[in-house]
Parts: C-alpha cells; structure tokens; sequence
C-alpha cells in the first residue's frame, strides 16, 4: 500500500459504530480481572487463549466470547473494560463511537444491570473528558434468547433510558430471525429508542428485509448478505439506511474467505451508506484502523473511498445535526490539509 494512503487511514477522524464492548476484552485484562475477582479461565496462559481464536463460525466465536464475560462481576470491571476500549480507539483516531453492549450476558448470571450500565457509562464519561472521545451506549437483545427474556430487558433498562440511545440485536443469527423479535422492538419504538438490527452476516438477505420492514431498523449491522439481492441493495440505498460492516469479523468468521470478497467497494459505488466498523477486535485482530488498512489494501481502495467512508460514520451516527456538521467540517479540513 502507497505510504501516503497509510498515514493518511492512520490519521483521518472517523467515527466507530458497530463495536461490541464485550469484544474488546483483550486476553490481559481478561487474566487481570479473573485474578482480581478469583475466577479461574479455561486456560493457562494469554498465549492458550489467543491460541483458541481460530474460529469456524460465528457459534465457535461466541462460545468463547460468553465464557470470558464471565470474570466481569463489579461495576469496575466493567468501567475498565470500556475505557481500555476508548484508548484503544483514541489512538485510531476514532473521534465518536456507539458502542453496543449485551446486558443479559451478565444478568444471566446474576450481576445486576445497574452494576453494567454504570461501569460502562462512567468510562464513556471519563473519556469524553480526558480523550475527548464522544459516544453513545446501544443495548442489545441477545437473538438466541425468547423474546419474552428481551422484553424483560427491556423493563430492566428503562430508569436508565438516559444512558441508551438505541436498541439492537445480536448474537447467533441463523434460525433467530429478527421476525422472532417484532412485538419487543414494538415496545422499543414506543419508547422512543433508534432501532439497529444484526442481519444479513450469516443470515440471508431476507434477514436484512425482515430489520427494516417488521423491526423498522434505522441501521443494519453488517448487511453483507444484501449484495446477493439487487433490490434490497436499492432499497437500502433509496431509504438511507446505513450498514456497518466489519470486514475482518467476517473473515475471522468465515464469511469469506478473503477480503476481496467482502463487498465494501460495490456497495459504495452503489451510493449506500456503507460504515467501517471492527465488531469484536480483541477476538478478530483488529480495530478499527486494522479494518481499514487490509479492507483498503485487499479492494484497492482510493483516498476518496476512505474519505467516503470517514463522512459515512459520521452521517450514520446518532447523533444531532449540529454535531455532526461539526465533524464532517473536521474530516473536511482534515482532508483539505493532509500532504
């Protein structure tokens, strides 16, 4: 890859929406934590765990990602995993992130909600402060569990509505179409939540139909699986409905088998707005930066694409018009001043 273009992902401001916080728990800290609350981990060493990264799909991913959530307990675990996280970012140049988090991981097996939403809430704090990093909090249902457990959950996160800006859906897609889940996000919309929705990375394209027609998804979370269909692709793009994709997850994951395959440069040239994203980065080898340098590299992307994509985090945010302006004038004088 040219230097210039290197330098130039390296340095330009983006924003990261599509990044679970549970994903980012890099095997150091994992240990750390384990040993401060007296957990024991199903491995020796940093170096076993980093050795059982080698994933077949996306279940052989989770059944490692869900035992590890377990040494999380107390309200510090949690700040720390997140603000780990914001550094990480921080050091990308990642200027806003929306960061997804998982409540019933924990709740499943007794920490409380509170002490979730307020270990990850304060870092997000801290960090507006001291990186000047900004950022909102999507909670998402787990899609494996019933939806009477999302709606639970949903209970469970209203007296901290404040701290949420939006709803979503994860984890194991096949056979959990976002349909299982139409009455909970009913609720969501009602209370006056955005609306994400995983689909269309190891489901199907109709899977990504199903988000914006039932669940009325304001933002598809990967969405790999619509170049499959024509239609949907302009549908997407007729409606401005983001996607945020995160090329090496799906190469981790098997959804290709090379990033050649992953279709960012065709859904920019079909005018979508298209998002860089790195999903799980502890367990798929890179942040965000690391996304666009081997997306970059593999699809041949220009500076203009790269600038495209920058603009696009930011467009695809939620964020308010005001700030927005404010960070696309940024990426703009960024952009205009870069030699």
């Amino acid at each position: 890859m040219d230097e210039n273009l290197k330098r130039y992902i390296e340095l330009i401001p983006k924003a990261e929406l599509h990044v679970h916080i549970e994903g980012t728990f890099e095997p150091e800290l994992m240990f750390e934590i384990a040993q401060r609350n007296n957990v024991s981990l199903n491995y020796n060493s940093v170096e076993d765990l980093r050795k059982a990264y080698e994933f077949n799909s996306l279940q052989d991913f989770l059944d490692i990602y869900y035992g590890a959530a377990n040494v999380l307990l107390h309200e510090q675990d949690f700040y720390d995993l997140t603000m780990a996280y914001l550094q990480r970012a921080h050091a990308d140049n990642v200027v806003h992130t929306e960061i997804f988090f998982d409540p019933q991981t924990h709740t499943e097996r007794g920490v409380s909600f509170e002490t979730v939403i307020n270990g990850i809430s304060n870092a997000l704090k801290d960090a507006k402060t001291q990186l000047g990093i900004s950022s909102k909090l999507i909670m998402c249902f787990l899609r494996h569990l019933s939806e009477q457990s999302a709606l639970e959950t949903l209970e469970e996160a209203l007296p901290y509505k404040h701290k949420i800006i939006a709803i979503g859906l994860d984890s194991s897609e096949k056979g959990n179409p976002p349909s299982k889940f139409f009455n909970a996000f009913n609720r969501v919309r009602e209370e006056g939540f955005f609306v994400v929705c995983h689909a269309g990375e190891e489901g199907p394209a109709e899977y990504v139909w199903e988000a914006i027609d039932l669940l009325e998804a304001e933002r598809i979370d990967h969405g790999v699986a619509s170049i499959h269909d024509e239609t949907l692709m302009d549908e997407l793009r007729d409606r401005d409905i983001p996607l945020t994709v995160c090329p090496l997850s799906n190469l981790k994951l098997k959804v290709v088998d090379d990033l050649k395959q992953v279709p960012i440069k065709a859904f920019l040239d079909k005018g979508m707005l298209v998002t860089l994203n790195s999903d799980d980065p502890s367990y798929f080898g890179g942040y965000v930066n690391d996304n666009y340098l081997q997306t970059a590299k593999a699809l041949n992307l220009s500076r203009n694409d790269i600038y495209t994509l920058a603009k696009n985090s930011f467009t695809a945010s939620f964020i308010t018009a005001e700030e927005r302006n404010a960070f696309i004038e940024k990426l703009h004088t960024f952009d205009k001043n870069f030699r």
